[in-house]
């Protein structure tokens, strides 16, 4: 079989996704291509016609997550209980629906920062599809507690009814051993302003990865933050995207090699 695969969402020329694919189907011994599909909120029903007619499997970046599952014939776990999806994948004629972010951001910060994020106090900036992932993952993976800031408060409240320890970050302040920056670059407020509670012992994250050093994460870095870009989230989960479609195992710290 030769594998048709993608990545769909906007805006998408930047996405590293495509050489991420390309790598994984060497290790994987397979046959295929990948490209980008440019692809709004508003024509998100085509990927209906994509899965099946033109891919076998897509990624899956915003603004699409949240709108992804309707597409599907049925969900994992994580996008059940999340309503984000950044994998779909066609088999047996049904098209499934998946969320590797989360586990992903977690393996990076491991992988990479060896980082274990039990026990820890986190932030987490956004509320959106992304969000909604990781801080799932963070809550499976034992954290302490996790804050929110969003610009949407409904979708701040769904996240703190959802999980016991997920809080409004205006509920309280303490050091923060974690902050991770989700709000997309084009839409973010003032970055000269740290959130109350980061300090040199705070590992700051920025899941955008264009331009490498955004200037959130430059702010951090000055403080003495340990900090990482997106790009590492981005091969961690792949891997776990493409361990599903193909049942292979795929390394994050391998595939991370392969963008950098």
């Amino acid at each position: 079989m030769r594998w048709s695969v993608g990545v769909a969402g906007s805006p998408i020329a930047h996405s590293l996704t495509p050489a991420l694919h390309e790598e994984g189907l060497r290790i994987a011994n397979l046959q295929g291509t990948s490209e980008r599909v440019e692809l709004a909120r508003e024509d998100a029903a085509q990927l209906s016609a994509l899965l099946g007619d033109r891919f076998d499997a897509l990624s899956i970046t915003m603004p699409l997550k949240f709108v992804a599952g309707q597409y599907c014939d049925a969900l994992d776990e994580v996008a059940t209980r999340t309503g984000s999806v950044n994998s779909m994948l066609v088999r047996d004629g049904q098209v499934l629906g998946a969320s590797t972010d989360g586990r992903g951001f977690v393996d990076a910060l491991a992988g990479e920062l060896s980082f274990d994020v039990a026990g820890r106090h986190v932030v987490v900036l956004g509320a959106g599809g992304a969000a909604r992932a990781i801080i799932d993952a963070l809550v499976a993976a034992n954290v302490d507690s996790v804050r929110v800031v969003g610009r949407t408060q409904g979708n701040v409240d769904f996240l703190t009814n959802l999980y016991g320890n997920v809080h409004d970050l205006a509920t309280t302040s303490r050091p923060i051993d974690l902050i991770v920056n989700t709000v997309p670059a084009e839409g973010r407020p003032d970055e000269a302003v740290l959130v109350e509670g980061v300090g040199p012992d705070t590992v700051a994250v920025d899941i955008t990865y264009v331009p490498a050093l955004s200037t959130w994460l430059a702010l951090h870095e000055r403080v003495g933050c340990r900090t990482q870009n997106g790009r590492a989230m981005l091969a961690y989960q792949a891997a776990l995207q493409m361990r599903w479609w193909w049942d292979v195992a795929m390394d994050g710290a391998s595939l991370l090699r392969a963008i950098s």
